[in-house]
Formats: structure tokens, sequence, C-alpha cells
């Protein structure tokens, strides 16, 4: 089952948009940030889209 979030429908701080860029050049995977962050994988990818961030797709 999906895992729940605390943090739905909050605000993006400054210091978790540049932990989302650290992150995503390190090559993490959606999952592995979406977890990392304890934001929803729908939140990291709308975020990222924002910012022209490419997320690793792992397989």
């Amino acid at each position: 089952m999906a895992e729940k979030f605390e943090r739905h429908r909050q605000p993006w701080t400054p210091d978790e948009i540049q932990k989302l860029h650290v992150l995503a050049k390190k090559g993490m995977g959606l999952k592995a940030i979406s977890k990392a962050m304890m934001r929803s994988e729908e939140s990291i990818q709308a975020r990222a889209r924002l910012d022209k961030i490419k997320l690793a797709k792992l397989r």
C-alpha cells in the first residue's frame, strides 16, 4: 500500500527545492527522492517540471 504523507498540499521551502536539485543531480530515482524528502512522487514530479529538472529513470 502507498505510504501516507503528512505534508499534504504544503508549499515548497527554498531548502526543499535546493535538496531536490542536489538529489536529482546525484542521479537518485523518483521513489528514493520521494522517500528522502517525505513528499509524494506526484509532488516531486510537479516541482521537477516547474524547475526543469531531469529525474533519473531507474530500471
